[in-house]
């Protein structure tokens, strides 16, 4: 019995598949008679951050607000001392880091893209990064500065990140955006010292 999926209408699904991602969507079935036809269900949970990443349009500004509004959330319904905030925010990073990279990975092979709009855990990790110049003044107008500053940066994408970009696979679509985060939260310490 041959498992190969029929090659009719291959072109088509390839044609409907880029047309739904440059619209920031994924693909319903695979793109290529090659490509997995399973979601590995933990893996594309961490990557959408719970479904974050379907959000449209922009998802990863989708996936940026949902970290920021559970940072918010933190800061002012459970009032943690500073240092409690920062313990928060920095595992946080991590566990987002560490699951992130694998589950981006996954996420990736399985849609069959080099760097799926849907996965936004790398948002999520790049956003904490800056929300940590956040910690010791949780406000609003820290905590939206450190959006907005964080979106800039991962949009504009200055050097190295293009760079980093390149790395293979879950490295590239997570570090690009650590990066990202990196050179907003160093403006966020800068600007901390007039608002």
């Amino acid at each position: 019995m041959n498992n190969r999926p029929a090659r009719t209408g291959t072109a088509e699904a390839i044609a409907a598949a880029r047309l739904e991602a440059a619209k920031g969507g994924w693909p319903e079935g695979p793109t290529c008679p090659f490509m997995s036809r399973k979601k590995t269900t933990w893996a594309w949970t961490v990557a959408t951050f719970f479904g974050a990443g379907f959000g449209k349009p922009g998802p990863g500004t989708w996936g940026a607000a949902a970290a920021t509004l559970l940072f918010t959330a933190a800061a002012f319904l459970l009032h943690p001392a500073p240092p409690t905030l920062l313990s928060l925010t920095l595992g946080g990073i991590a566990l987002s880091i560490a699951l992130g990279v694998p589950a981006s990975t996954i996420a990736a092979r399985e849609s069959g893209r080099k760097d799926p709009g849907f996965v936004v855990v790398d948002e999520v990790a790049g956003v904490w990064i800056t929300l940590l110049g956040a910690v010791f003044h949780p406000d609003w107008q820290h905590i939206v500065l450190a959006f907005l500053l964080f979106r800039v940066f991962d949009i504009f994408k200055p050097f190295p990140i293009r760079k980093i970009e390149k790395l293979p696979e879950g490295w590239g679509i997570v570090f690009d955006d650590v990066a990202a985060g990196l050179y907003a939260w160093a403006v966020l310490l800068l600007l901390n010292r007039w608002i």
